[in-house]
């Protein structure tokens, strides 16, 4: 078998929950022209001008809270981590050796590649762990890898893994978490992903054609298939199959708007009204998140709760992540070893 390095991403972590650490956090990760897709000046501006000086104060404050949760560290090393060594005894004894690195903030591509480098590896295989594409997530640590290693004097064998959103394994680990829970018991149940711009699922379209023009919500075909909002929905009914669910018993969404721009409908106006409408108790699953992170911890967890209880909710409960569970390793491996062959 060739020699093969296996390079997981994951979006990234300050180094602390320290202003000065999350600030250089934000600066470099909303700094990347996939992120914000708006001229370098304009971005400069509104990045280093107005976003990071205000926000990281705040932000520092919440990710306090998140390193309580994750008892002194970020829970997306932990979990990423886990994760790493779990993968890496699914190939013991072989010349498979598995490596993981952040796309913002440590450890860093840069490094972690340059590691590799020196391992003279026959075959490098990159996999992001987003499991539906997007330019601002997938794309962002594909471009990084593959423009760091196209300077290596000697370039291997690269195989890229750009999404799984129906990969069994990853779609199982959802399923098994779910059986902590009694679903009687809530009101309706919430699929909750991370949003983006409307402009950037646009931009997968050609010409005049726009993601609204397909039928994203009910299909995948040739033409969406990299649409990160028909992936989410698609990664949705296979859930939701599994579990039984009816269309009438959930609803997709997202969460982390910036703007009326994103994609909807937005998850916090959803919790809202269910609320308004006699909810009490919702099943949150966050399946854009392999990780239990910010996104899931502390705003679902957290600040989705404040909001369900200020409308006359009880109970927003959130499901855990894949996180190191054993069926999203079994995935992991099944993804890895076909790149082999």
């Amino acid at each position: 078998m060739k020699k093969t390095g296996v390079l997981l991403v994951q979006l990234g972590t300050p180094d602390s929950p320290k202003t000065k650490d999350v600030r250089r956090y934000l600066s470099e990760f909303l700094n990347d022209p996939r992120v914000i897709d708006i001229p370098w000046l304009g971005r400069t501006i509104l990045v280093n001008g107005i976003i990071v000086p205000f926000r990281a104060p705040k932000s520092a404050k919440i990710y306090k809270d998140l390193w309580k949760f994750g008892n002194g560290v970020s829970p997306l090393i932990t979990h990423t981590n886990n994760v790493k060594e779990k993968l890496q005894g699914r190939f013991k004894d072989s010349d498979v050796v598995v490596h993981y690195a952040m796309r913002y903030q440590n450890p860093s591509m840069y490094d972690v590649l340059e590691v590799m480098r020196k391992e003279h590896y026959d075959h490098i295989v990159v996999l992001p762990l987003f499991p539906q594409y997007a330019s601002a997530s997938s794309g962002s640590a594909i471009e990084l890898a593959m423009k760091l290693m196209s300077k290596w004097w000697a370039t291997p064998q690269i195989s890229i893994i750009n999404q799984f959103w129906d990969n069994e394994g990853y779609i199982d680990s959802i399923v098994e978490r779910t059986k902590e829970f009694n679903l009687k018991e809530y009101d309706h149940v919430m699929f909750s992903y991370h949003g983006l711009p409307q402009r950037h699922v646009d931009k997968i379209y050609d010409g005049e054609d726009k993601c609204s023009d397909e039928p994203c919500e009910t299909e995948i075909n040739d033409h969406n298939r990299l649409c990160y909002k028909a992936t989410c929905f698609a990664t949705t009914r296979l859930i939701a199959a599994k579990l039984g669910l009816k269309e009438e018993d959930y609803t997709v969404c997202f969460q982390s708007r910036l703007n009326k721009k994103w994609l909807t409908p937005f998850s916090d106006v959803v919790v809202e009204e269910q609320a308004k409408n006699g909810a009490k108790k919702i099943l949150v699953f966050s399946p854009a998140f392999v990780a239990d992170c910010l996104e899931t911890v502390i705003e679902i967890g957290d600040e989705y709760q404040e909001i369900f209880e200020a409308h006359g909710g009880e109970k927003i409960q959130l499901v855990p992540s894949s996180n190191d569970h054993d069926r999203f390793i079994d995935g992991l491996e099944q993804l890895v070893r076909a790149r082999l062959k």
